[in-house]
């Protein structure tokens, strides 16, 4: 269970913001009338769902690009040599392009809390830290900071939670985190939230070429046809098909120094649709169902296994090409379930509805003047009562994060005339 994401320099965000899931204290009849929006854990509430609404290019995209970039870095740094530069980019006004970037996550696993953090450039780990709640009191996991002049035992600091934890150290250069580093060598602990981010914290659609998406689909296909079915699409079957498609193996020889390219095939699972009114009819998803219906057929493959094993998971533009009413149908999924969360993008303004969120659900994402992506929610405007027209006032550009669109009939004409 997510409880915070914190991020700082990272693509178009500069000074730190924060995607904050525990619930604020809104005793509102209309906030009670929407208990199942948030989880009950240790005394307080855990929302299931954060929404971010925002112009174009405010930075929403960003926030889940970091969040993606520093969750596969706990993921994949093991295997980073020392040639290794990371794949992202600081905020690149002013001195910040230099400065590091820093990733903090508040989270609950197997009822413990945990905060991790770790601190980067584009070519080192500078600082990383572990800390977890094990009888309700704050306790060191581990500390490392590269930045302390010395050997591996000035850099780090350990508890008492991972057994043998210098034999880990020195094996763990500045491009690993030690997290990953210590999860690869079969320590309990690191291997426990390493399953974390791999099985709990998932992020974005199933990719249908990974090795268990046939078996993810095939678990599931009863549930996505009727949740198909809730969704008015008349899809009555889906199959997948397995195809080897011709493809080219670049290989290279180290000791020769030469290169060939060979023919290589690549399993594909190709899925068919059947509808209603054509049952025996094989239709093609990807050449010949609407974007609509693809969108719909990856979201809901992925929340049924969300909302089934209680994960959390990052969407950007959740809804594209998504019907309002299926928006909801997926937010109302997540709200049903025990304990999933879901932290997506949209530009639906329909959804900005007191009648469908809370307050603090509501996440708007702006850039002030400096070109910097700045976090606030509708809970912030103390002036905001639920009985008001949220979407409108957004619209209206009471809670700023919308675009200020010129279209008089004057700019638009000089735009025609290219003047």
């Amino acid at each position: 269970m997510l409880l915070e994401i914190a991020l700082e320099n990272f693509f178009s965000i500069r000074n730190e913001v924060s995607i904050d899931f525990r619930a604020e204290n809104i005793k509102t009849a209309q906030v009670q009338s929407l208990a199942s929006h948030a989880i009950d854990w240790n005394g307080e509430k855990v929302l299931k769902s954060v929404g971010l609404f925002g112009p174009n290019a405010s930075g929403k995209s960003s926030i889940i690009k970091a969040i993606q970039f520093c969750c596969r870095l706990v993921l994949e740094s093991h295997l980073h040599n020392e040639g290794t530069t990371f794949n992202f980019s600081a905020f690149k006004f002013g001195e910040w392009a230099s400065k590091p970037s820093r990733f903090f996550i508040n989270f609950v696993h197997e009822n413990i809390e945990y905060e991790y953090s770790f601190t980067l450039t584009c070519n080192e780990i500078l600082q990383e830290s572990l800390f977890h709640y094990p009888k309700g009191r704050k306790a060191k996991v581990f500390t490392r900071d590269e930045t302390i002049e010395g050997g591996k035992a000035e850099k780090y600091s350990f508890g008492d939670a991972i057994a043998k934890p210098m034999d880990v150290a020195e094996n763990t250069s500045r491009k690993t985190l030690f997290l990953t580093s210590a999860s690869q060598k079969d320590r309990e602990l690191p291997k426990s939230i390493f399953r974390y981010f791999n099985e709990k914290f998932l992020l974005g659609f199933v990719n249908l070429t990974d090795a268990n998406a046939e078996a993810l689909f095939l678990s599931n296909k009863e549930l996505i046809l009727h949740a198909l079915r809730v969704c008015d699409s008349d899809i009555v079957n889906i199959q997948a098909v397995h195809e080897k498609l011709d493809g080219k193996a670049f290989q290279l020889d180290l000791g020769s120094g030469t290169s060939s390219v060979k023919p290589n095939q690549v399993d594909w699972i190709r899925l068919e649709t059947f509808h209603k009114h054509a049952p025996t009819t094989p239709f093609d998803m990807i050449r010949e169902e609407s974007a609509g219906t693809q969108h719909m057929f990856h979201a809901i493959l992925r929340l049924l296994d969300v909302v089934r094993g209680g994960k959390s998971l990052m969407l950007d533009e959740f809804d594209a090409s998504l019907h309002t009413k299926i928006a909801e149908f997926i937010l109302d999924l997540v709200h049903a379930s025990e304990g999933a969360q879901l932290l997506y993008t949209t530009h639906n303004t329909n959804l900005i509805d007191m009648k469908r969120a809370r307050r603090d659900q509501v996440v708007f994402v702006n850039k002030n003047q400096d070109g910097a992506t700045e976090v606030y929610s509708l809970y912030d405007f103390k002036e905001f009562r639920e009985n008001m027209d949220a979407e409108k006032g957004y619209l209206q550009g009471r809670f700023d994060a919308v675009p200020l669109v010129d279209n008089s009939l004057s700019t638009l004409k000089r735009i025609i005339r290219g003047e």
